[in-house]
């Protein structure tokens, strides 16, 4: 048996002496979409066993046909390989192969089942009636209109995607990312890539300005080039603008654009007055220095003053009542003593059309908001309240009492406009709208709210300033308390049932630059904060595992995976989110099936995960967590429920997910978890900053647990540096309105 086995295999596994071989793809064992690297299992005439071959392909599916040259090498782990740096994909011409490439998943909805009943009735003609006469597959037993459609919809897809990957990857592209490419430009995609390949790194998300500039220097575009210089400054502009500025001085644009580009300051100037001149980019001075602002943030920034003096004019809808009686009325009805500052906050609320509240935890934002929404309700007043994420407005829901909306699910977001339903033409209806977590709200997303909010209403600010600033562009909260023209309230005193939490004892220690107070004593049972030292960036990883599979599960009865979260200053390195998701999808979810991989990650039923873009088309928003509940194969879709709301992914839009198990601190902004673990080094010294650890530190309602580096706790609570993002808007709101006395 063994003599029968070897007899068709090559005589030397060594030699290097170019052969050619052909035959069918039985299985894809391996493919990366990104580079093309495959690994597959063929069917060769003349061999007893599938042969593995090693190489390249834009895209292969089971049943194609394949032809190569290589070489034969004998792998110490895997055996004897076939390695080709050659590798053509040819379709199918046998019936058992078209019926395998059918059923392999490339054609969405048709599986084994389907793809046997069309083999049987066209047989090998199959590919040209779905192209050519697709008329024809009601013939087919079972096959309905709906899937027809389907499957005609899917095949010209398919066909053009290939194109697009071939494309791409004949000038050294990963192909990842052809399906997106395709669905945004449609049947045009090689032709408008061809002629400028920069829209690829403003348009499609995932593709950055390096891969976009390789691909034009491949396509013979000049490095000195005008195109490459003013692609290459919006990139910039672009990129200043995702580290949340909203513009960019002149000489910090033209030199990182230079720079990046290795050429000299005078074309990158050239590229800018361009910009300037078709509007794209707008020049500005913030205090004296000329700026630059991409033309809608500038909108953006100009509208949130604009709308903000708008709305501050008038009488509050409320004006007559009395606030005199109002509090004492409502500390009957809640059988709550307002301490002096929550009774300031609330009478400031109740005399101006905008008013802020802001301070940290345990302070209470939530009672004198609750006292004000009471006060209000009394008298027949329109409450309307929002906030930035689903998880925040679902808490502020459970802490009025009243439904509470996203920003977004507010304004009613129209996907085929691409823009929000209400506006200045269509405006909301309400007469006092809250907006809770304010310091998430980016200056897009305000100006848009602010847009949609009548001018006979007043607006209720609240939030905690000292938290990170949005992930978006812009310091919209701050901007308008350093104003000083806006009613302002901030609430420090910590309350008694609070000041028994050390999670708020020391979030506030923290704020003030202390180190946090070490574990206190057990007799009274377990602390809610503890810090556990650790030295090395081995040993962190390691104590964290233990903590979030075992210790904390064990003594608190808390799940590891609907209770913990662990929050990670940064995404790379051993200690960044996605190692630690790797590690700890490992620990929590190892043995569920189906398992896919796709753009890095492996995914599975019962994984945790979250979105990390705004998706409007679904619904969903970047920071929003879900659990996959189903992973369909067939039909190349995964299915992930959010908040009890089920959605359906295409495999094609996973890049849009990322595990879950460990989020950003900046990620976490808005939500609140029963535990949270903090994983601290010395390594993540460019992020270790005050409002990182103290807005990480917040999230946490029962048990927060740092895991770390005692050098590395220091080092951010020393740290206030935290970077001062470029805006106008403090300016904008001074000139326009008069300040407050």
């Amino acid at each position: 048996m063994q003599a029968a086995n070897n007899k068709n295999k090559p005589k030397s596994s060594a030699s290097e002496e170019k052969e050619s071989l052909s035959g069918a793809v039985e299985r894809v064992t391996f493919h990366n979409p990104d580079n093309g690297f495959c690994v597959l299992k063929v069917k060769v005439k003349g061999h007893v066993d599938l042969v593995c071959v090693i190489g390249n392909a834009s895209n292969v599916s089971a049943g194609e046909y394949i032809e190569c040259a290589g070489t034969w090498q004998n792998d110490a782990r895997h055996g004897l390989q076939f390695r080709t740096d050659n590798l053509r994909v040819l379709p199918p011409t046998t019936r058992a192969g078209i019926e395998k490439y059918l059923a392999s998943g490339m054609i969405k909805g048709i599986g084994p089942a389907y793809a046997s009943r069309l083999v049987e009735t066209f047989g090998d003609d199959v590919f040209d009636v779905i192209e050519n006469h697709p008329e024809r597959l009601c013939e087919v037993e079972g096959l309905g209109i709906k899937r027809i459609r389907e499957l005609k919809k899917a095949w010209a897809e398919q066909k053009s995607v290939r194109e697009i990957m071939v494309f791409l990857q004949s000038h050294g592209i990963g192909t990842a990312r052809a399906v997106r490419i395709y669905k945004t430009y449609h049947e045009h995609a090689v032709e408008r890539v061809r002629e400028n390949p920069y829209c690829l790194s403003l348009d499609i998300h995932g593709i950055g300005f390096k891969t976009a500039d390789n691909l034009a220097m491949r396509l013979g575009i000049a490095p000195d080039s005008h195109l490459r210089a003013q692609a290459a400054t919006r990139h910039v502009m672009q990129e200043f603008a995702q580290n949340g500025h909203c513009a960019v001085r002149y000489d910090d644009l033209l030199q990182t654009t230079a720079e990046l580009l290795e050429v000299v300051t005078d074309i990158v100037a050239a590229a800018i007055e361009d910009e300037i001149n078709a509007e794209r980019i707008v020049r500005e001075h913030i205090q004296g220095e000329p700026c630059l602002f991409v033309q809608s943030l500038l909108i953006a920034e100009q509208g949130v003053a604009e709308h903000i003096t708008r709305l501050s004019d008038g009488a509050t809808p409320w004006s007559g009542i009395n606030i005199g009686k109002a509090i004492p009325w409502v500390e009957n009805k809640t059988k709550l003593k307002l301490s002096a500052s929550q009774a300031q906050a609330v009478k400031t609320a109740l005399q101006n059309k905008i008013t802020i509240i802001t301070g940290g935890p345990g302070v209470g934002k939530t009672t004198v908001v609750n006292s004000i929404l009471r006060a209000l309700r009394a008298k027949h007043i329109h409450v309307v309240l929002c906030a930035p994420t689903g998880r925040a407005a679902k808490r502020m829901t459970e802490t009025t009492g009243m439904q509470a909306k996203t920003i977004h699910r507010l304004l009613e977001f129209d996907p085929h406009q691409f823009d929000f339903r209400h506006d200045e033409d269509d405006p909301l209806k309400g007469e006092l709208f809250v907006v809770d977590e304010t310091s998430m709200v980016d200056i897009n997303l305000m100006h848009s709210l602010l847009c949609a909010i009548p001018k006979s209403a007043a607006v209720l600010l609240v939030g905690d300033v000292d938290q990170l600033p949005s992930v978006g562009p812009g310091a919209v909260l701050a901007n308008m308390i350093d104003s000083d023209v806006i009613a302002t309230v901030r609430l420090t005193e910590i309350f008694r049932q609070a000041a028994d939490s050390h999670i708020i004892i020391n979030a506030h220690r923290i704020n003030h630059g202390e180190m946090p107070l070490e574990t206190p004593s057990q007799d009274n049972g377990p602390s809610d904060f503890y810090v556990i030292p650790a030295d090395s960036p081995e040993e962190i990883q390691r104590k964290l595992v233990q903590v979030v599979t075992r210790r904390i599960p064990q003594r608190f009865k808390l799940h590891p995976f609907k209770d913990i979260q662990v929050l990670s200053p940064m995404n790379r390195a051993g200690l960044g989110t996605r190692a630690l998701n790797s590690l700890l999808q490992g620990q929590l979810n190892p043995d569920a099936q189906p398992r896919i991989e796709r753009y890095g990650w492996t995914f599975a039923p019962g994984d945790k995960v979250i979105q990390t873009v705004n998706n409007y088309d679904k619904d969903i928003f970047n920071g929003d967590i879900g659990r996959i509940t189903h992973i369909n194969k067939q039909d190349n879709i995964v299915t992930i429920e959010f908040e009890g709301r089920e959605l359906l992914y295409d495999f094609n839009e996973l890049d849009e997910i990322a595990l879950a198990y460990a989020t950003t601190i900046h990620k976490s902004q808005g939500s609140e978890y029963p535990a949270v673990v903090i994983p601290l080094a010395t390594q993540h010294f460019t992020l270790l900053q005050r409002n990182l650890l103290y807005t990480g530190v917040t999230r946490g309602k029962q048990l927060v647990v740092i895991v770390g580096q005692l050098k590395a706790i220091a080092m951010a609570v020393n740290n206030q540096k935290s970077n001062q993002r470029l805006t106008r808007l403090t300016e904008r709101l001074q000139e326009m309105l008069p300040a407050l006395s």
